[in-house]
């Protein structure tokens, strides 16, 4: 194996190392040396990124759509990233394509028998959730089997999300909790003149000037790039950061300056808590802190709701809720039709021990 495929070849189980169970980037790589190989009236030549750069995105997205249940939501700076010095340029992708034809799709593959083993990983790990029940499941053992295996961390900020969503909804919706909406009468002469404001926005009128919701946690449903912003918010004014990384000083800062709120809860590991809290008082946004919740709560919670006094009330909907969020999460897991597609492209008859991803 010369040493220019080796370099293209360690450069690509980079990107696959790094990328979370969706494998975006991947799979881009994957559908440009597909299409290169299978299509040569569309004329791309692999040295040229502007023959392959945008519309990649798109065949990239066709796969996703169809194995994933949806996209990347990446800045177009963070997924053209791909393409950098330091990831997989024109050169190593030319390198790899050269190969990829010679061998009749190796290379691509290889790249999605790393997402088959990827998501036969997550498999297993969700498996215990979804096939689990109040009396079996244990919230440290759950996370644990993201910690222990090194292609599903990527994915346990997303997990750990769930985990905290599922346990705050159930028990606010348990115990009730009712908001009530109401403005001055005073103010009424003002409610007369932005009538169609306060009717369609406030959901307020002269008639019906007070109103009760059901308290709710909503997940915000994305991750950006740079791992700023909420997670989750609730209807009654708090907002949720969960971090199951370690936190410094910057990403604190970013945490609190990036949401424009008086009630950030902040959901992290347990032996972060003095660290965050000294820096917040470091940074002067102490008072913006409404709590700090470490997994040792979370496991203390779940316990209670799934082996206490209330576990009949509360265990069977904590455990069909978030089972339901995963699969809503990770719509992946145990989608058949990932053998017939390997299949139909000829991937299943190539043997190439070199190009075999472990």
């Amino acid at each position: 194996m010369s040493a220019d495929l080796e370099n293209a070849k360690q450069a690509l189980d980079l990107i696959i190392k790094k990328s979370r169970v969706h494998l975006y980037k991947p799979i881009q790589i994957a559908e440009i040396l597909y299409h290169t190989r299978t299509k040569p009236e569309l004329g791309i030549d692999l040295s040229d990124l502007e023959s392959y750069r945008i519309d990649s995105k798109k065949w990239r997205d066709v796969i996703c759509h169809q194995f994933l249940g949806r996209v990347s939501t990446s800045s177009a700076k963070f997924q053209d990233n791909l393409f950098d010095e330091n990831a997989m340029p024109p050169t190593l992708l030319s390198i790899l394509g050269t190969e990829n034809n010679k061998h009749n799709g190796c290379i691509e593959a290889y790249i999605y028998q790393a997402f088959e083993n990827k998501h036969l990983q997550l498999d297993h790990a969700l498996n215990y959730c979804l096939n689990g029940n109040k009396g079996s499941f244990i919230l440290t053992e759950f996370l644990d089997q993201f910690w222990q295996q090194a292609g599903l961390k990527r994915s346990l900020d997303k997990i750990f999300e769930i985990v905290v969503y599922s346990l705050f909804e159930v028990l606010t919706t348990a115990i009730n909790i009712k908001i009530d909406i109401y403005y001055d009468e005073d103010k009424t002469d003002i409610l007369h003149e932005f009538s169609s404001f306060s009717d369609k926005v406030l959901n307020l009128t002269v008639a019906e000037h007070r109103k009760t919701l059901t308290a709710h946690f909503y997940r915000v449903g994305v991750t950006n790039a740079a791992d700023r912003g909420l997670d989750m918010y609730a209807n009654f004014g708090s907002v949720v950061q969960v971090k199951h990384l370690s936190l410094d000083e910057e990403l604190a800062e970013n945490i609190v300056t990036s949401i424009n709120a008086h009630k950030i809860i902040i959901v992290c590991k347990s032996a972060e808590k003095p660290m965050i809290n000294s820096l917040l008082h470091q940074i002067g946004w102490q008072s913006r802190i409404q709590s700090i919740i470490t997994i040792d709560d979370l496991d203390e919670w779940y316990d209670k709701v799934l082996r206490g006094k209330y576990s009949s009330l509360l265990g069977d909907k904590v455990i069909e809720l978030l089972a339901n969020e995963i699969m809503h999460e990770f719509p992946s897991v145990g989608n058949q039709n990932f053998q017939l597609f390997k299949a139909e492209r000829g991937y299943t008859k190539l043997k190439n021990q070199y190009w075999q991803y472990s």
